[in-house]
C-alpha cells in the first residue's frame, strides 16, 4: 500500500480566472464610482482662496471661475511666486501695473469706502492674496471691456499686453476666437490662453452648479 498522501485536487483554472475577473470588475466599478463624484474632481482641481476670489470677482463683476483659472495657470495658487520679470503673487501682477490699477479703482470708487480700503497703498502689499486677487480681477474685467466682451482676447491680453493683441486683431494675424488660437504668433501667449480655458472649462463643470460660484452680477 502506498503511504504517500495523494495530492489534493487542483482548482480548475477557469474558477481562479473568474474570481480574479470578478475582483477586477468590482475594483473597476469602485474606481468609476469614485471618479464620477464631484468631490473627487474638487480634490483633483481645488480652488484655494475661495472667499477672496468670490469677493473680488463680485466687486469687479467678472466670473470668479475665470479668475480662479487665471490664478491656477499663473501661479498654481502660490502666493510667493515671483516671475523673472518681477510679476508678483497669485495673479502675477507687475508692480507698476498694479499701482496704476489701484489708483484707477480709487478714482472710480471714491466714496464707496470698502473697496478702496481693501487696496494696497504700495508694492509691498501686492503679494497679499486679498489685494492681488482684487486688483487682478479688476484688470481682467477692464480687459474684457476693452475688447468689447471678447473674453478670449482679454485673456490673451492679460499675458501679452493689450496693445500687442490689438495689433494682432487689426492686422488679421489672429481673429480673436478661441478655436483659432493657433494663429497667435507668440507661443507663450498661445499656451497661456489654451491652459486658462482648459481649466476654466473644468472649473465650470466641477463648481458651476454651486451657488457660491455664481456671483457674477
Amino acid at each position: 500500500m502506498d503511504n504517500h498522501s495523494q495530492p489534493g485536487k487542483r482548482r480548475p483554472k477557469f474558477v481562479i480566472l473568474n474570481r480574479r475577473s470578478l475582483v477586477a470588475a468590482i475594483l473597476l466599478i469602485a474606481v468609476l464610482i469614485i471618479i464620477s463624484t464631484n468631490s473627487f474632481w474638487r480634490m483633483m482641481y481645488p480652488i484655494h482662496y475661495q472667499k477672496n476670489i468670490q469677493s473680488a470677482a463680485a466687486f469687479a463683476k467678472v466670473d470668479p471661475l475665470l479668475i480662479a483659472s487665471v490664478i491656477r495657470v499663473e501661479s498654481k495658487f502660490q502666493t510667493e511666486d515671483v516671475s523673472h520679470a518681477g510679476a508678483v503673487g497669485l495673479m502675477q501682477l507687475m508692480p507698476n501695473t498694479a499701482q496704476w490699477i489701484a489708483d484707477t479703482i480709487r478714482q472710480q470708487t471714491t466714496g464707496s469706502g470698502g473697496a478702496v480700503n481693501r487696496l494696497p497703498k504700495d508694492d509691498k502689499q501686492l503679494a497679499s492674496p486679498q489685494y492681488n486677487i482684487l486688483i487682478g480681477s479688476w484688470y481682467v474685467q477692464s480687459l474684457i471691456q476693452q475688447f468689447h466682451g471678447n473674453v478670449t482676447a482679454a485673456v490673451a491680453a492679460y499675458n501679452a499686453g493689450p496693445k500687442r493683441v490689438q495689433d494682432w486683431l487689426r492686422s488679421g494675424t489672429w481673429d480673436g476666437k478661441l478655436q483659432d488660437i493657433d494663429q497667435i504668433p507668440v507661443g507663450e501667449t498661445r499656451h497661456f490662453v489654451d491652459r486658462v480655458f482648459y481649466n476654466y472649462s473644468l472649473y465650470k463643470k466641477i463648481y458651476g452648479h454651486d451657488p457660491a460660484w455664481n456671483t457674477q452680477t
